[in-house]
């Protein structure tokens, strides 16, 4: 159907003629900024692509160009049947849209970055004016958003600095545009100018867009945003809380089953299966890629070591030890999971992500904790997370939930799947944790006291010893756990060379008196054992460190060597509470107790001061330490004062308010006082026309920063303005004196001021 017979229809030839009647639009004749604009568009189309690792880029962008392109032949037309089409595509759009937003209701960033783009390249069809370039760079501006939000990585980086080079030109140009000032396209584009020589060069040299000036506004851009971004406060509890779920296969049918209910280490050789070469007992070799300690059981007589590799990237709104699993049977020479028949299967409802587990009832408060993990390279069926996960957003219909508090997937984590995870991580407050009985539950005792005989006596009156050096009485479990810790610590070492164990030796035995040591993972061994001989129950537990934080991404990058074992303890009415006793390693992993505020500032520092001699840094160090503790302590006195009741809050409301007038009184004067003392630097004959325009300014008749003076001047003799000739004589007399030298009657001119605003307050009055 044509256009004549669609206008044959009343209601769509009354839109037609409207639509005729309408006056053309005023064009933007720049090629320079039209092809700046669209290149940003392209390159927010890339690095959406590259974040995202999609493929829109192979259509959009041919497509977009062919339409600037198009737009740029037709932009002093109408154009009602392509503005018809284009409004046509953007309805077909919707229901695409819609289809896309149902089926990824998990995230839908990239769903609403396809959308931009779909309707970016059909309003390219169509830029006649300025107004619509601006459209366009801030889709181009958003697409670069939304890539930043999905890219774990910095291959998003030289698309950031690329748009930014891109963007400074724009953003010049189209201010230039806004104040009706000339095109600068006859400096570029017209010939008669490359045959010009010396003068071409010069215009070029000086044109806004020069190299030369555009090097200089970027380098400014990029080091004052790296100084905000260093110095920029990180308050956690105000992210944005989003769980990302995804994965590179259909996981919808994987569930659970008699002969699937155990951890598949591709590390182990299982049933003739697997890739590794570890052995389930015996001596061997480690594996290099997969973590020994993921696994139903462990053997801890292999010697070798991984090859690093990267295997999660998590964002995270705490730091700490991202959990896998727990063992609470010591073989002695090794761990296994005892109760693994005892799995529990966790199903979700079919149009949720979400796994409700819940946590226990703890007296200690708890902090919530927003986790999103993506698999970089293959992993087993494990779903590591910080201790206490309350909700998991998982891709598969079920999970596993073992006795150990371990969480477990039916299938292996493949390269690409993300995951969320809610845990109510507590606080660990020493002081109340001190106070937990030694009243333990029968379950409790049954599996976390456990120890062989051939042994026990042996490893209690060793233990004993430790702790008997203490230079205070240990009063509590936890400062006996704690002692301990760092007792394990710093009497015995790491053994790099250690031998492998006999068939009959016990690995805590072997540790504690012949070989003085082991590997990092035996630290952990012995300390659980130690402590329960004297009757404190504790289980090995394996996971990650926190990794390396990129504060550009805002990632954590975790590699397989990243993984090692440490100790969980068990405080009735508290919960289970970790320990590390490795050499070189913080007794007490990283948790939520740690401000990270100004954590990249912090580690710019450290960087910093690995340069410096270890005086200065100290001296600094006590400095920042003494500041960021009086303005803390400040605030934290404001906060009680007038956060403790209804009143307090309404007198910190004025308080408030009383302290923001006098912050923008003060501000008034500091600028009165500045300006003044600007004045008082300048010219006579500039000081007086600098006086003028802040006369007139004040009165409501600012001058635009384009506008010369004499320009401005002749803006009131247009209007007929009673005031127009003593701006005008002033203005003159100002160019005068600044391009030619001449000299001028100030004390006349100053009276003719005087004039002006006893002029300027009669209007005001009338």
């Amino acid at each position: 159907m044509t256009m004549q017979q669609l206008r044959n229809f009343p209601v769509l030839d009354q839109i037609w003629q409207r639509l005729q009647k309408l006056p053309k639009p005023q064009t933007e004749e720049s090629v320079i900024l039209r092809i700046l604009v669209q290149t940003l568009v392209i390159v927010g189309i890339i690095a959406t692509d590259v974040a995202a690792q999609t493929t829109m880029s192979i259509w959009a962008i041919p497509l977009s160009i062919g339409g600037s392109t198009w737009s740029w032949y037709r932009r002093k037309y109408r154009n009602i049947t392509t503005k018809f089409l284009i409004a046509m595509g953007m309805l077909l759009t919707l229901p695409i849209f819609f289809g896309n937003i149902f089926a990824n209701l998990n995230d839908t960033r990239l769903v609403l970055a396809e959308l931009l783009v779909q309707l970016q390249v059909l309003h390219s069809f169509d830029l006649p004016r300025r107004k619509d370039l601006g459209y366009s760079m801030v889709i181009g501006l958003i697409l670069l958003g939304v890539a930043g939000t999905v890219s774990q990585s910095l291959n998003f980086a030289p698309w950031l600095i690329l748009f930014l080079l891109i963007a400074l030109p724009v953003l010049i140009l189209d201010y230039r545009s806004r104040l009706g000032l000339e095109s600068i396209d006859y400096i570029w584009l017209n010939p008669k100018f490359n045959k010009s020589g010396k003068t071409a060069q010069n215009l070029r040299k000086y044109s806004p867009i020069s190299p030369k000036n555009l090097t200089v506004f970027f380098l400014i851009v990029v080091l004052f945003g790296l100084l905000i971004f260093a110095i920029m406060p990180r308050f956690p509890g105000y992210q944005l809380q989003s769980f990302p779920v995804s994965s590179p296969m259909n996981l919808d049918n994987q569930n659970f089953n008699g002969q699937n209910r155990g951890i598949v280490n591709p590390g182990y050789v299982k049933d003739g299966l697997g890739s590794g070469n570890n052995q389930g007992k015996g001596t061997g070799e480690i594996d290099g890629t997969f973590y020994y300690g993921f696994n139903n059981k462990i053997n801890q007589n292999l010697r070798g070591e991984m090859e690093r590799k990267l295997v999660l990237r998590i964002r995270s709104q705490a730091a700490g030890f991202w959990r896998v699993m727990s063992f609470d049977h010591y073989t002695g020479q090794g761990w296994e999971v005892s109760r693994e028949d005892q799995l529990q299967s966790i199903k979700r409802r079919p149009w949720s992500y979400q796994f409700y587990l819940g946590i226990p009832a703890l007296k200690l408060q708890t902090k919530k904790v927003i986790q999103t993990y993506t698999a970089v390279s293959e992993l087993p069926n494990i779903i590591p997370s910080l201790s206490y996960p309350e909700s998991v957003y998982f891709p598969t219909p079920e999970i596993g939930l073992d006795p150990e508090d371990s969480l477990r997937s039916p299938a292996g984590l493949l390269e690409g799947l993300t995951y969320t995870v809610v845990s109510q991580v507590p606080y660990r407050n020493r002081e109340k944790i001190g106070t937990a009985s030694e009243n333990y539950p029968d379950k409790i005792r049954k599996h976390y006291l456990e120890i062989p005989k051939e042994i026990k006596e042996k490893v209690k009156k060793q233990t004993e010893e430790l702790l008997a050096k203490s230079a205070k009485p240990l009063s509590s479990t936890y400062e006996k756990t704690l002692y301990l810790t760092q007792a394990v610590k710093q009497t015995y070492s790491i053994q790099p060379e250690l031998p492998f164990l006999a068939e009959n030796d016990d690995l805590v035995e072997s540790f504690l008196f012949k070989s003085g040591g082991g590997y990092p993972d035996h630290f952990a061994t012995v300390l659980t054992v130690m402590l329960r001989s004297i009757g404190i129950p504790a289980r090995l537990t394996v996971g990650f460190s926190s990794g390396q934080f990129n504060p550009f991404t805002g990632y954590y990058l975790v590699h397989n060597t990243d993984a090692y074992a440490l100790t969980e303890v068990y405080f009735p009415e508290f919960g289970w509470f970790t320990f590390d006793p490795i050499p070189g390693h913080e007794i007490i992993p990283p948790s939520i107790e740690e401000d990270n505020t100004f954590g990249v500032l912090g580690q710019f520092w450290q960087w910093i001061a690995g340069w410096l001699p270890s005086p200065v840094t100290s001296f600094v160090a006590t400095i920042w330490t003494a500041i960021t503790g009086f303005l803390f302590a400040i605030i934290g006195w404001f906060w009680g004062l007038f956060s403790g009741s209804i009143l307090g809050i309404f007198a910190g409301l004025i308080f408030l308010t009383g302290l923001g007038f006098l912050v923008w009184l003060g501000f008034n004067q500091l600028s009165s006082l500045s300006y003044r003392l600007r004045l008082a630097k300048l010219p006579p004959m500039a000081r007086l026309y600098e006086q003028m325009l802040l006369v007139l300014k004040e009165k409501g008749y600012p001058k635009n920063p384009a506008q010369t003076p004499l320009e401005y001047a002749k803006n009131y003799q247009d209007k007929n303005e009673a005031k127009a000739e003593i701006i005008a004589e002033i203005c003159q007399a100002y160019v005068s004196w600044l391009y030619g030298n001449n000299p001028q009657n100030l004390p006349y001119l100053q009276q003719q001021l005087k004039v002006l605003k006893r002029s300027l307050n009669r209007l005001k009055t009338n």
